[in-house]
């Protein structure tokens, strides 16, 4: 009896923990493939993007620029636009110059569920010397909370989907999990592309990477609604093979009637939320310096609702239109920010050379001239 009453109680334990959580994919760089391309005229490049991802920057671009060259103006989360941010001390020309994130495919025979796709492959050139070093690997942009889920007009600027309008072909198209909440409320970074929404306490974050035996350390970055950025150790990459790192919440309290009851208007607070800032790698300076290659496959959370959704009497939003116009300000804030940083990378791009050879001085007969002298004065010196 005593035996089948533990039980019991494990099982009620079980079954709160879970009644607790939500978990979803933050970011899944399966989906960040580029997909579409621009061709620029008159030898002004081409530019790859993602096109869920894409963001439209010649919005905040001046009137001298030309139509072409606003088309050229886009970037996206798509995995060879991702950047390393090495530290002070690990940073040099030679680093800067070969550190990089390029899209990594896995075989087609590998044993993995996302086997023949593109994942996250990063390349960081530590210091060979004994020095304590880190690395960030961030997205080409903060990942914008507020951004609209809809198409671009010929603009450049993102028209909102129609109230009840049909999401699915903005959400992700596979649920491998039918567990894993990859639904949104409308924005576009929702459902695997860096942003999850009313989040509360976290109580769990996994990596699913591949190991190579490095000693390097890993965290993950996450930014809250506050604007803080917290990192996260997931662990060390001293492995071989792929395993999903886990960090748990040593703070998290299971136990409802211990916990303190914090009661939140319920409108017009907006809801808070996660949004995936990069990763950090950190090498100690005991430890092997050189090449580090690494791979990501996803990162995903366990979290506490910060509100429970319901349907309400009256559509308080419609009504008084509080958190649309909050929102819109962010939302406008954050495009500004971004594509000034954006405009002033292209204008650099643009005065960077393209050459890599002299244009030769002589003419083919001057330089056959030349060559048979050359070799008349070699066979002359022989005998």
């Amino acid at each position: 009896m005593k035996k089948t009453l533990g039980l019991l109680a494990a099982g009620l334990l079980l079954f709160t923990g879970v009644a607790f959580a939500e978990e979803a994919v933050l970011i899944d760089f399966t989906y960040l493939s580029a997909d579409q391309s621009v061709e620029g005229e008159n030898g002004e490049g081409t530019i790859s993007y993602n096109s869920r991802t894409v963001m439209d920057f010649s919005v905040s671009a001046g009137a001298t620029f030309t139509e072409n060259q606003k088309d050229l103006m886009k970037t996206s989360l798509a995995l060879n636009d991702w950047e390393v941010v090495l530290n002070t001390s690990a940073r040099n020309v030679t680093s800067v110059g070969l550190s990089q994130v390029v899209p990594a495919h896995v075989r087609a025979e590998a044993d993995v569920p996302f086997a023949d796709k593109d994942v996250m492959g990063v390349r960081i050139v530590f210091p060979e010397w004994n020095s304590n070093a880190n690395a960030k690997i961030v997205p080409p942009f903060i990942i914008p909370a507020y951004e609209p889920c809809g198409e671009l007009d010929e603009n450049g600027v993102r028209q909102p989907l129609e109230k009840g309008a049909d999401k699915s072909e903005f959400n992700t198209a596979h649920k491998e999990n039918e567990n894993v909440n990859r639904d949104f409320d409308g924005t576009l970074f929702e459902g695997g592309y860096g942003l999850v929404k009313n989040v509360g306490t976290l109580k769990a974050i996994s990596v699913t990477t591949m190991g190579m035996n490095y000693p390097h350390g890993l965290y993950v970055l996450l930014t809250d609604n506050d604007n803080i950025e917290r990192r996260y150790f997931m662990g060390y990459l001293g492995f071989d093979g792929w395993r999903e790192l886990r960090w748990n919440n040593p703070q998290y309290i299971t136990e409802v009637r211990t916990r303190e009851i914090r009661v939140y208007p319920i409108y017009p607070r907006g809801l808070p939320f996660v949004k995936f800032s990069g990763f950090q790698i950190t090498r100690d300076a005991a430890h092997i310096g050189g090449d580090f290659i690494g791979y990501f496959k996803d990162v995903k959370i366990i979290y506490d609702k910060a509100l429970l959704t319901s349907d309400r009497d009256i559509a308080d939003e419609d009504l008084w239109g509080i958190i649309g116009k909050k929102e819109s300000a962010r939302q406008n804030a954050e495009m500004m920010k971004f594509g000034n940083k954006q405009v002033d990378r292209y204008l650099e791009k643009a005065k960077m050379s393209t050459e890599d050879e002299f244009t030769p001085s002589l003419n083919e007969n001057s330089r056959s001239n030349a060559q048979k002298t050359s070799g008349n004065a070699a066979s002359a010196g022989e005998k």
